[in-house]
Order: structure tokens, then C-alpha cells, then sequence
């Protein structure tokens, strides 16, 4: 099987204090292991930036948010897809580019838990991928009463809608796996 990383949204703009707390400082971090080991190996990894159409979003390209963070930066010809939807794959180029590369199999890492990762490891599994998510290589924002969200509806930790969003995907859309694990079983 033919593995590749698809590293999402890992964006200067998730930085900003208007998406509120998160859980998992070490997503950035544990994500760069991913990258590096890919890298090493030669094996496919895809990179992908939001560019949000909401003015006010951080993402949108007006407000300087959507570089690809550092410590994850493109190098040379790796590929990089910008995206305005939830899901990787809306928009862009990223399932012919896979299904052309061979890959049958998909490591999924980014920002942020709820959102644009688990729409990507529902549709990569939907399109018939074996799809791993690289849980603590991921993080989730709580919620709160400022960009997007309902002032009335409960309010969560950044980690309970994580460990949520992880638990309801593993199983039925993916393997749920830490990174230490992933790199253990490509080794």
C-alpha cells in the first residue's frame, strides 16, 4: 500500500486569538515528525492551506493568516492546495493527484479536529482511502461566543471536542493513531 501525508490548514492564521482556546500545543510539532519522515523517505505528502471567503476569518486572504506555518513549510515541488470548503478534496485537484501518485492509503494531520480534518478523513474514507488520523498531530479551538459560533449553544473545551471528534471518526472513517504509532508501523 501506498501511504501519503496530507497535512491541513497548518496556517499562520490559526494563531489568532479570535478562534479562543485550543487543546494540543504540540500539534505543529508532532505534525513536523510526520513531515520529516515522509520527506526521508521519498513517500508522497501533500500540503493544504484554507483560504477562507469570510472576510473577517483570519484564513481569508486579505488578513495575512493563510502562509503555511514554518515549522510544516513546503519544500521545493511538494504540492500545496488552497481550498474555500471544509474538505480537502472540495475544489481542488487532490483525489486525481493521489489516485495518480498510487496512493491507496492517507495520514491525515492539521488544524483544526472538528472542522477541516474530520471532513477530509470522512470524505477520504467515503472515496475509498484507508485513512490514519494522526490524533495528537491535530487540535481542536473550544467553544465560544465570538467568529461563527452560537452565543446560546454549550460551551466546550478545546480537548472534550477533540477527544469528541476523535472517538466518533476512529473505527468508522479511520484508525485513529498517535504519531509515535504511525511512524512505528512505516518504519
Amino acid at each position: 500500500m501506498t501511504r501519503a501525508l496530507v497535512l491541513i490548514d497548518i496556517q499562520e492564521g490559526m494563531d489568532s486569538p479570535l478562534w479562543g482556546a485550543r487543546n494540543n500545543p504540540d500539534a505543529e510539532t508532532q505534525a513536523a515528525r510526520l513531515l520529516a519522515h515522509f520527506r526521508a523517505k521519498g513517500a508522497p505528502l501533500f500540503h493544504v492551506h484554507h483560504l477562507s471567503t469570510r472576510p473577517a476569518s483570519p484564513l481569508h486572504p486579505d488578513n495575512g493568516g493563510t502562509k503555511i506555518k514554518q515549522v510544516v513549510a513546503p519544500m521545493g515541488n511538494e504540492p500545496v492546495y488552497a481550498k474555500s470548503a471544509n474538505s480537502a478534496f472540495i475544489g481542488t485537484s487532490l483525489e486525481a493527484d493521489l489516485r495518480a501518485a498510487g496512493v491507496t492509503g492517507l495520514v491525515i494531520a492539521g488544524l483544526s479536529t472538528p472542522q477541516c480534518i474530520s471532513t477530509t478523513v470522512r470524505m477520504g474514507a467515503n472515496l475509498g482511502f484507508d485513512v490514519w488520523l494522526a490524533h495528537d498531530a491535530c487540535a481542536a479551538f473550544e467553544t465560544h461566543a465570538g467568529y461563527g459560533w452560537n452565543a446560546d449553544a454549550p460551551r466546550m473545551s478545546a480537548q472534550m471536542i477533540h477527544d469528541c471528534e476523535v472517538s466518533i471518526l476512529h473505527g468508522e472513517f479511520c484508525e485513529a493513531r498517535a504519531t509515535d504509532t504511525i511512524l512505528e508501523a512505516l518504519a
